[in-house]
């Protein structure tokens, strides 16, 4: 595994904070100082030091659920001084990572985790994620169709933040959708995608003519928000923790695979 990759796993430092504590002399690999973040170091054999500090793989960590309201970033810090989600949560959990993002006009759940490691696995799976969602105007056949077989836009800009860089887009098509609502006015659906970053919703329905305004993420995987007041946490249930933990199981026998072939 790249030393980068291990340190990112195994410690609360993302993987660009890995990289700058390697380039900056801050970490050794059995003693001695290592400057290349693509260094090859092996689980249970190699000793990795961060700051004097050791990183090693493991199992314990704490997930928390978030039930974000609208009008906070999911962010430490915000240079126009608008509020985040660490403003309203508890000192405990400062160091936690989110796994993913809601934008600041979004709510509902949020996971949180003190493990870089399990918040990457679950940012970059395909596990189900449930929205509920209001639209201006009615959900067409056209919109339909494209929830059923996915879309590929050159420009999918419309429905973006102001600053994104990110023009062109593949929306995979919804696990599922239910409509609840379909009226001239606004409609309301819930849907279920297997992604959910980027604005992924907003730019979808946006290319349509329909602007999304509310959303609200209800569940992440077996993880549900259920009835978590807005702005309140919880941890996991023992359930959600054995389904999260089967997840890892497998998740980190893929990448041991992968890494194997990779090194052949």
């Amino acid at each position: 595994m790249r030393l980068n990759k291990y340190i990112a796993h195994y410690s609360t430092y993302s993987r660009r904070e890995a990289d700058k504590a390697v380039q900056d002399g801050y970490v050794r690999v059995n003693g001695e100082i290592e400057t290349n973040p693509a260094t090859q170091v092996q689980e249970g054999r190699d000793i990795v030091y961060v700051s004097g500090k050791q990183v090693s793989p493991s199992s314990k960590y704490t997930v928390i659920v978030y039930n974000k309201p609208k009008g906070e970033l999911v962010t430490k810090s915000d240079p126009k001084g608008r509020r985040t989600i660490y403003d309203t949560l508890h000192k405990d959990f400062r160091h936690f990572i989110p796994v993913g993002r809601l934008d600041y006009a979004s709510e509902g759940l949020l996971l949180l985790t003190d493990a870089s490691h399990v918040a990457t696995a679950l940012m970059e799976s395909d596990l189900e994620r449930i929205y509920k969602i209001k639209i201006k105007g009615e959900v067409t056949t056209e919109m339909e169709d494209a929830m059923l077989k996915g879309l590929y836009l050159e420009d999918a800009s419309a429905g973006a933040h102001s600053h994104s860089k990110i023009k062109s887009m593949e929306f995979k098509p919804f696990i599922g959708y239910k409509i609840q609502k379909n009226q001239p006015n606004y409609s309301i659906l819930k849907v279920a995608l297997s992604e959910g970053k980027n604005r992924e919703l907003r730019r979808f329905f946006a290319h349509f003519g329909a602007e999304v305004v509310d959303l609200k993420r209800l569940s992440f995987a077996e993880i549900e928000l259920n009835n978590l007041p807005t702005g309140k946490t919880r941890f996991l249930s023992r359930s959600e923790y054995s389904a999260l933990y089967k997840f890892l199981k497998q998740e980190k026998k893929q990448v041991k695979q992968k890494d194997n072939y990779i090194e052949e």
